[in-house]
């Protein structure tokens, strides 16, 4: 059966290198294939996993728009085995683990029939991998959108700010409010030193937020970035990739 995992929070607080790492931790401990899912329209997924980046599932969605607008889509295809084709050669072939971007957001031209092809085609191709990792946005909204699937593992990351922590808690009301099917969502402080701040444990209990680990502030992330190294190929000894193998393993993926 296939585990969904999702990663959201507050831009710039490390979303992308925890799902790199995250993969990395399952490719490593050999616990199945893995589809990733980069769901933030800025599309950076494919460069911490050093994979090159394919068609997108917006270029796909609008280029559909196009075709039928203009009259030169095939109507003897049906969409749905259009869109099926199309989803399967966007498909970023790697080690263990294949990667799809879903690109920019549907436009003021929404094609809402083929988000919701686009949404079953990307559901059903999932199920044939042991692990779904999805790079999010900060709103639950996107999630919504580009996947119907319940998601086992919501792993929330905020940095040392209270701004971080308040959008941690704002995803959490999402859940609520959009009905979102999340079994189990955990709250991941990044760039720590020396731990949580007293004043911050009743903040994390007035969100509502589960704090299940926090990530050292690791230079080797700063180091990556600069050169433009795959963040998952970061050493099993580096500190932020120790922390992310315990806080997987606190959360039952082992």
């Amino acid at each position: 059966m296939t585990m969904t995992i999702a990663v959201a929070g507050k831009g710039g607080t490390g979303k992308t290198t925890f799902c790199a790492l995250l993969i990395k931790y399952l490719r490593a401990h050999e616990l199945g294939t893995i589809l990733a899912i980069d769901g933030d329209p800025s599309a950076n997924l494919n460069l911490a996993l050093g994979m090159d980046l394919g068609e997108t599932v917006g270029r796909i969605r609008e280029d559909a728009l196009t075709q039928v607008s203009s009259g030169r889509y095939d109507a003897s295809v049906p969409k749905a085995d259009f869109f099926e084709y199309q989803v399967n050669d966007s498909l970023v072939e790697g080690d263990s683990v294949d990667l799809i971007a879903m690109g920019r957001p549907e436009g003021p031209g929404c094609y809402c029939a083929a988000n919701n092809i686009l949404r079953n085609v990307i559901d059903r191709l999932g199920n044939h991998y042991d692990y779904v990792v999805i790079d999010n946005e900060a709103g639950m909204e996107h999630i919504s959108r580009q996947t119907a699937r319940a998601v086992d593992n919501l792993f929330i990351v905020t940095d040392m700010t209270l701004r971080g922590l308040a959008a941690a808690g704002h995803i959490v009301a999402l859940i609520h409010e959009l009905g979102t099917r999340v079994h189990h969502a955990y709250l991941v402080i990044n760039r720590t030193h020396g731990g949580i701040p007293p004043e911050w444990k009743s903040k994390i209990k007035e969100h509502g937020l589960d704090c299940i680990g926090t990530l050292p502030d690791d230079p080797t992330v700063s180091e990556f970035d600069v050169i433009g190294r795959p963040i998952i190929e970061i050493g099993e000894e580096a500190p932020i990739y120790r922390a992310i193998a315990a806080i997987a393993a606190k959360a039952g993926i082992q």
